[in-house]
């Protein structure tokens, strides 16, 4: 019997109409900026601050992922289905996806099988429009830095050889990572060395996620930090009067969005930054959104507890004034089985001696849970041809660490098959005594931050500066932008900045080679290892394996 792929199971689903979703939140219809039928933009003004506290947080995480990930917003998605079973009012809330994965390697990110998010193919493409509009506010400022260099009359004096920001682009083209603009004569410019990041990589992505409000939207906005003068003085958007004009265009990019799950619960999705190159949350006011409509708030951040949870909690709670009451640590067998020594064409293979010297890379993302004061639960993702002495020994595993770990079969049978999961979720958030606490002081220095998030969550013995990063220091410093959050770029393959260091990596140093200066986002970005903020395609795109017919209907995309 052939399985059904994602996109199958998502066609055949028979969607809700939106207004009926939002009733189930309360929210009155004329409140909804419609999309269609299964689209909305939700007003800010339905964000009640005084509910932020009292309902519940569930921030979902991983283990140390392999390249296609391990099913995090899957079970994000199941566990909402879940808790909706189990008599909980819950909704989920999300990133939106990227066309460079859906192209890529990895494919979209509307969960899987039976855990899915609707409707699908138009949340992992275009969606509403909120990428297109960060991208047009991202390229408006360049194209205004390059206007004030050929100014005569109104040029701020900006070096050409000092200008640190990008135009972005939502796709993987390495080609353009670095290229020459401003060729073929005056008339077309300053010549000079510019390049392209992803459209996740970029700040003002980060600046729409990190924002509580439009007033403060514009303001972080204007603080981006653009170069300098030819006399070595700091220019911002705000100098170029950009900023207004960027808020504009992210005027309904601001606005969260509603959807639904395969079951029929509502889904808020929301902003897309990557964890491995940029913060890895959706949007803060999505976060809000939620929790003031709905009991229970199931979000995940990208990659693993290194990664996007502990930018989560180190950075995303600390600007929104949110406090998880519990976290999820999706592990799978196969990438314990990975972690373990097996090589891809292995994954398959059950081993438990390969599981249980895996089992030290979940090992360390419970200890990283437990040290911002929360002990997680493990939802091991299940898939077809888990070994059942391997799911027995990873339960005795975490059972020894004090830790529950709960088989989710979300993909294959939607809620039903994580209400075990959801049981033992609540249960945690009742009796657990969780009591979240950030992991550093962000008035401590840059270098005390980023040894702390070395040694306590990467498990590193200490921290090295190459030359650029040295004077990139000095500069931040001087900038007075030293008493920001850290926002580290690093590998999402290892705990080290070594992707092939797999498993739990011990007698291990980071190395930082250079920093990045995200001041209207609010934070500082340690770039580590050869991490690239535009990735390229794989000799074998996913875009190869696509088709749309006659009458619209898409296939391939997964």
């Amino acid at each position: 019997m052939s399985v059904k792929s994602d996109l199958d199971i998502a066609q055949a689903a028979t969607m809700t109409h939106i207004r009926e979703i939002a009733s189930k939140l309360n929210i009155d219809e004329d409140d909804l900026e419609l999309y269609g039928k299964y689209k909305a933009k939700l007003p800010l003004n339905l964000i009640d601050e005084s509910k932020l506290q009292s309902n519940r947080l569930i921030l979902v995480t991983a283990l140390t992922p392999t390249p296609a990930g391990e099913g995090k917003t899957t079970v994000s998605i199941g566990l909402t289905e879940g808790l909706n079973k189990i008599g909980k009012q819950a909704t989920v809330v999300l990133r939106e996806p990227s066309l460079g994965p859906v192209f890529g390697i990895k494919g979209g990110a509307a969960g899987g099988g039976y855990s899915q998010v609707l409707p699908m193919e138009d949340i992992n493409l275009h969606f509403t429009g909120d990428f297109s509009a960060i991208e047009k506010a991202n390229n408006l400022l360049s194209a205004l830095i390059d206007n004030n260099l050929q100014s005569r009359t109104r040029s701020l004096g900006l070096d050409p050889r000092l200008i640190y920001w990008k135009r972005v682009m939502d796709m993987n083209d390495r080609s353009l990572r670095d290229i020459t603009i401003g060729l073929g004569g005056t008339a077309n410019g300053i010549p000079r060395q510019d390049g392209f990041n992803i459209t996740p990589a970029s700040e003002v992505m980060a600046i729409l996620c990190m924002s509580n409000d439009m007033a403060d939207l514009k303001r972080r906005l204007g603080n981006i930090f653009v170069g300098f003068t030819t006399d070595r003085q700091p220019i911002y958007a705000r100098d170029l009067k950009a900023e207004a004009a960027m808020c504009i265009l992210l005027k309904d990019a601001i606005k969260p969005n509603l959807v639904q799950t395969l079951e029929g619960n509502p889904a808020i999705i929301h902003g897309g930054p990557f964890a491995n190159i940029a913060q890895g949350t959706n949007t803060i006011i999505a976060t809000k959104m939620g929790l003031s409509l709905s009991d229970y708030v199931v979000t995940e951040a990208g990659f693993g507890s290194d990664l996007g949870a502990e930018k989560f909690l180190n950075i995303k709670c600390g600007y929104g004034g949110l406090k998880p009451n519990t976290i999820v640590l999706v592990a799978t067998i196969r990438a314990l089985r990975h972690h373990g020594g097996a090589e891809q064409e292995q994954y398959g293979d059950v081993s438990l001696d390969r599981v249980k010297a895996g089992f030290e890379n979940l090992e360390k993302h419970i200890e990283n849970a437990k040290q911002f004061g929360i002990t997680p639960v493990v939802a091991i993702n299940h898939r077809t041809g888990d070994g059942e002495d391997e799911i027995k020994f990873v339960q005795e595993a975490c059972a020894k660490m004090g830790v529950k770990a709960v088989v989710s079969k979300g993909w294959a049978e939607g809620g039903i098959g994580t209400s075990d999961l959801a049981r033992a979720v609540v249960e945690n958030i009742d009796e657990a005594g969780n009591d979240f606490k950030p992991l550093y002081d962000w008035n401590s220095s840059i270098e005390e931050k980023v040894e702390t998030i070395a040694k306590k969550v990467y498990g590193a013995d200490g921290v090295d500066y190459e030359r650029k990063a040295l004077l990139d220091l000095k500069r931040i410093t001087t900038l007075g932008l030293d008493k920001l959050p850290i926002c580290m770029a690093k590998t999402q393959k290892s705990f080290s900045d070594q992707e092939d260091l797999r498993g739990r990596p011990r007698g291990f140093r980071i190395t930082v080679r250079e920093f990045e200066m995200a001041a209207g986002a609010g934070f500082v970005i340690p770039i580590t290892g050869q991490m690239m903020r535009m990735p390229g395609l794989p000799a074998v795109p996913a875009s190869e394996h696509m088709d749309i017919d006659e009458n619209g209907v898409i296939s391939g995309l997964s």
